[in-house]
């Protein structure tokens, strides 16, 4: 698997330079979601901007994604979807599931707004 990761403090950025999300490529991405939330990390950005294409499998590993980000109290956001792909997250009705934005400044200002809401929620209580 071909792919890109940026570190930040707050998220973490990853570019998946595949074009197909399938069940060749999803075990590894898998095993690389869970070893970044193993290390603490919550909130992960995925760029899919060269994924052409997607299949069921593929759909599999952004829900992992999802769920251990929703776990550790963060964000799972994609990014750079092609109209193929969209079209696939919204038949299997994902798209009311994940958070998806058009461009990676965007899914990163998204974390950002996100942590500051956790954090006045945290002030009110």
């Amino acid at each position: 698997m071909k792919y890109t990761v940026d570190k930040h403090e707050k998220y973490i950025l990853i570019k998946l330079n595949e074009s197909k999300l399938n069940s060749l490529i999803t075990p590894q991405l898998k095993s690389e979601l869970i070893l970044i939330n193993t290390e603490g990390q919550r909130n992960i950005v995925l760029d899919l901007s060269q994924v052409k294409f997607a299949d069921s499998s593929g759909l599999s590993s952004l829900l992992v994604g999802h769920r251990l980000c929703k776990n550790a109290g963060g964000s799972f956001i994609l990014t750079g979807l092609n109209d193929a792909v969209a079209r696939l997250v919204t038949i299997s009705q994902l798209d009311n599931v994940l958070s998806i934005v058009p461009s990676s400044e965007e899914a990163i200002d998204l974390v950002f707004m996100e942590e500051i809401e956790k954090e006045l929620r945290r002030e009110v209580r």
